[in-house]
């Protein structure tokens, strides 16, 4: 996963981090990206990431104190990266627009990001346990804001009536679907998100779904770059 960087506070030093810290600390988190994804919490090592990571599990330890500390870093991180598309929800653009650009930057991201959107649904299915805390403010907070936008639109007559929490989960069921099914996707289909041209179909036909569902057109723009 490319970019990815934690903010574990405990391990900074008096005025931040350097270039080569902060470098350090991605690579670190990268590589517990791909260990996790693969082993999960328990069959994680710090051993193996530090490998991964390319540097000795000392160096490691120097910014994360634990295989837990890595671990809680790199779901926060994840839910930052996952909640960006959501963030961009703007109150005052027209709903077909903004839900089908939410849609395709999902969509987007699960073709990035097929490892960390896996991560963090195992996560949520073991209930939890390392990020509750975040999903029950943070997030929590966001889905309440953005779900008032979409209320919004409703109640200015823009789009028809749905529960906006039924719309949000709806469009992160089926976005995300590709990047943790896609095992099964490509064994139906013989493709994945990584074909431009599927990738195009997937982006047009779930923002058809969706939108069409609540009254909404496909936006000409999004349409005539299908």
């Amino acid at each position: 996963m490319t970019g990815l960087s934690g903010q574990d506070t405990a391990s900074l030093k008096p005025g931040g981090m350097s270039r080569i810290q902060e470098k350090n600390r991605t690579l670190i988190l990268e590589a517990a990206l791909a260990e996790f994804s693969r082993k999960g919490f328990s069959g994680g090592t710090v051993e193996r990431i530090a490998a991964e990571a390319g540097m000795s599990k000392s160096n490691l330890l120097y910014y994360f104190s634990s295989k837990e500390a890595i671990y809680k870093a790199t779901l926060a991180h994840i839910l930052e990266v996952w909640l960006a598309p959501l963030k961009t929800l703007k109150p005052d653009g027209e709903p077909a627009a903004e839900l089908a650009d939410y849609i395709r930057q999902k969509i987007e991201m699960s073709a990035r990001f097929p490892e960390a959107s896996r991560l963090f649904a195992n996560e949520v299915m073991q209930g939890a346990p390392q990020i509750l805390p975040i999903l029950e403010t943070d997030l929590k907070r966001l889905v309440e804001e953005k779900s008032q936008v979409i209320e919004n639109w409703i109640s200015a007559g823009k789009m028809q009536q749905v529960n906006p929490l039924h719309l949000i989960f709806t469009i992160w069921a089926t976005t995300q679907h590709y990047a943790d099914f896609s095992v099964q996707i490509r064994a139906l289909t013989g493709k994945d998100l990584s074909d431009p041209g599927f990738h195009m179909e997937t982006v047009q036909a779930v923002t058809t779904l969706i939108l069409n569902g609540v009254g909404l057109a496909l936006p000409e723009a999004a349409d005539q770059n299908q």
